[in-house]
């Protein structure tokens, strides 16, 4: 790559400046929002890519993409600028570009006391595109006392700084919370909090491999900084200021289109293993399920049916039907509905070579082809090879539509659980269909898992049109929130995984993603020991989905009563979940309405608060519940930090009012939750449901946790 370094105004409007660089690319600043503006940087001034399919302000996006060039949901306020000899200087009256020469960019925001610095480019080389390839990079200062958090799903601390992450979409099973690193997700996105001037965040539309360098790099011939990399692409990013980091993530959800709203079921438990369909008498081990659920007294509103039912011999065929383990499907699918528990289905998005409609895909052009051949691509999947289907193709989403409808919805299944869909096709070339215009495989890796997820939810919406839709995905990139829930993928049963997924979750959810959970009592390795397990369930509570999800290495099945010694303390952390239903659905609503994040780390509500600032287990859920989960083995004592704030905090088991800013050491049993409520909450509460519906609830209470002050005597 190339540094790109002087510029010269070309054209200025209301709005921003376009400038012309190296005397033949071209840069474009404009203000969309009072504190956020858009660059970008066009290689020879040509788009890579003109369409995008992760802004979305003004809402749903055609599956086609929206054209990068469309100002549609801004407010692209007027901007005032002033030029002085090689300096360029754009301002909204909150926020303002400073432009240099060789070309770097100088970001101030209007705080009480005047401008304030807020970020700055390496001015020793800020852009950097290639010279025979599209690669692209963006480098800034790195300042001390900066925290950087985001990026969706990465492994470790929320607070990324010191450390380097890429992007590239793997299917990583038995992954290590702490340490794995690609992922899942494609989410290039970073929030900045600064040492004296609010935060700020960016956010690079990018779907191409790149990777972030936060400060684990060093030059010598540079000040300290960060970088951002692609290998391919356009460079083109948002750049938002806010005074706290909560108003970023609000405006980064509302800049990707926000957050699809599921049905109030979809926030009951959910059973799931690999086990049951793999055997060969699947239909009666999960008729076995629905029994043992009244047998153990559980309640439960959905099961997520894994990919065992779709297999021929040890492999798996989507929207294949084994009916020698599924016998009575729609027998099966009856029992279900009238236990009251909605199916999910697996489906996967590649066909192996011996599927039984292979051939027919490939007459019909559906899938990926090959850079050389143009036949389809051919990667490896599930220990075999196969094609992925080309979800840019009008006539494989009509295809897939079709397929979920006829296989799983007309059949009795309700949902879809969009899985193995990192599309780990390696071939940069390989051509999609692009709707009319051929895109690189390597420029739209996630695109497809984002559009398979839309696929399944349009054939849903028709299919039960008076039904919010509900649909889960493993894999994908920004968007994806706006068609589906999503889990932080194949984790391994480990205390440590189960502390450092909480740190996974709260990463999606400042990224945007806050419809979210985890694989409880964990998915690879191990049979999670009774301990374990409990501590799982009672953490998964606390997380939008609550699925008990298991592929133990010896075959065996993790469910609520797979340990009759915790059984007890299973079941009521269960029905404290069923109990706090109505709290539940509020945090969902306020996510989809007002852009709240359902999961917060502990200073996203009180960044006043340095304490908050230290890395802890603790978060919450919604803006008044304070979640402690017991993340250690053979746990006595929790401490625990309340956070210093006004009403204080009510610990909802004992009912105890305590004062803010002060640690506390909570001696713990097995059967300890420990949870706080913010003082002056009122919480909404569910009487003897068994079910998340809104039909089975028998009675609904407020419960009160008055602050100091408000005429009620604490205790």
């Amino acid at each position: 790559m190339k540094t790109a370094e002087t510029w010269q105004l070309a054209t200025k409007d209301r709005h921003g400046v376009t400038l012309t660089v190296d005397g033949k690319h071209t840069l474009r600043i404009e203000a969309v929002e009072t504190a956020q503006f858009r660059v970008r940087l066009l290689k020879n001034g040509a788009w890579r890519l003109g369409r995008s399919w992760a802004v979305a302000p003004d809402g749903p996006l055609p599956r086609e993409g929206r054209s990068r060039d469309s100002h549609a949901g801004f407010s692209c306020p007027v901007v005032d600028m002033r030029q002085d000899g090689d300096t360029l200087t754009l301002s909204t009256g909150t926020l303002r570009a400073i432009i240099r020469q060789p070309l770097h960019i100088h970001w101030q925001a209007k705080c009480d006391d005047g401008w304030r610095d807020v970020a700055q480019d390496r001015p020793t080389g800020a852009y950097m595109l290639g010279r025979r390839s599209h690669a692209n990079a963006h480098f800034l200062r790195r300042h001390p006392g900066e925290a950087v958090f985001g990026l969706g799903e990465k492994t470790g601390p929320l607070d990324r700084t010191g450390r380097r992450f890429e992007m590239r979409n793997l299917d990583a099973m038995g992954y290590d919370a702490q340490t794995t690193d690609p992922l899942y997700k494609h989410i290039p996105f970073t929030l900045t909090r600064t040492p004296h001037a609010g935060s700020f965040s960016l956010f690079y539309d990018t779907m191409a491999g790149c990777w972030f360098d936060l400060g684990n790099e060093l030059d010598n011939y540079h000040a300290p900084y960060r970088s951002f990399r692609a290998e391919d692409g356009d460079l083109d990013y948002y750049f938002t200021w806010a005074p706290d980091v909560l108003a970023l993530v609000k405006a980064q959800q509302r800049l990707t289109g926000g957050i699809a709203f599921p049905p109030r079921w979809s926030l009951g438990y959910s059973g799931s293993t690999m086990a049951y369909t793999d055997a060969p008498d699947a239909q009666a081990q999960l008729s076995g399920f629905l029994s043992d659920l009244d047998r153990h007294a559980i309640p439960c509103d959905s099961f997520h049916l894994s990919s065992g039912y779709t297999s021929i011999g040890g492999k798996r065929y989507v929207f294949n039907w084994n009916t020698d383990k599924f016998p009575d499907v729609e027998g099966f699918t009856t029992a279900f509905e009238r236990a009251g528990v909605n199916l999910i289905a697996n489906i996967k998005p590649c066909l192996l070579q011996d599927h039984p409609r292979y051939a027919e895909a490939a007459s019909q052009g559906l899938f990926i082809t090959d850079s050389d051949t143009g036949t389809p691509e051919v990667s490896v999947f599930w220990d075999a090879k196969g094609s992925h289907l080309d979800f840019t193709n009008p006539a494989t989403l009509d295809w897939w539509q079709a397929n979920v409808t006829t296989a799983l919805l007309q059949r009795g299944l309700t949902s879809t659980w969009n899985d193995n869909n990192e599309f780990e096709v390696w071939d940069h070339h390989a051509q999609c269909h692009g709707f009319g215009a051929p895109i690189d495989m390597g420029l739209i890796r996630p695109l497809h898992a984002l559009l398979m997820a839309q696929a399944s939810e349009a054939a849903q919406r028709a299919h039960a049109p008076a039904k919010r839709p509900y649909l889960i995905t493993r894999a994908g990139g920004t968007g994806l929130q706006r068609h589906a829930q999503t889990w932080t993928g194949d984790n391994r049963t480990s205390w440590d995984s189960l502390r450092w997924n909480i740190r996974m979750g709260l990463g999606l959810a400042l990224s945007g993603i806050s419809n979210i959970g985890h694989d409880v009592g964990g998915f690879a390795g191990p049979q999670p020991d009774a301990e374990l397990l409990l501590r799982w369930v009672q953490n998964g509570i606390f997380h939008p989905r609550f699925v008990i999800h298991s592929w133990n290495d010896d075959g065996s099945v993790t469910e609520p009563w797979t340990h009759p010694d915790v059984l007890p303390e299973i079941r009521a952390a269960i029905r404290l979940r069923y109990r706090l239903l109505p709290y539940l659905y509020t945090c969902l609503w306020r996510a989809v309405t007002q852009g709240e994040p359902m999961l917060r780390p502990t200073f996203l509500d009180h960044e006043h608060d340095a304490e908050c600032h230290v890395d802890t287990d603790d978060f919450m859920l919604g803006q008044d519940l304070l979640v402690a989960s017991v993340v250690t083995q053979g746990a006595t004592q929790r401490r625990v930090y309340l956070p210093q704030n006004a009403t204080g905090w009510w610990n909802f088991e004992l009912g105890k009012w305590c004062a803010g800013g002060q640690w506390l050491d909570l001696p713990v049993t097995l059967a300890s939750i420990p949870l706080f409520v913010r003082g002056g909450a009122v919480l909404a509460l569910a009487r003897g449901a068994q079910r998340a519906t809104p039909q089975a609830e028998t009675a609904r209470e407020l419960a009160v946790f008055p602050a100091p002050g408000d005429g009620s005597e604490l205790r």
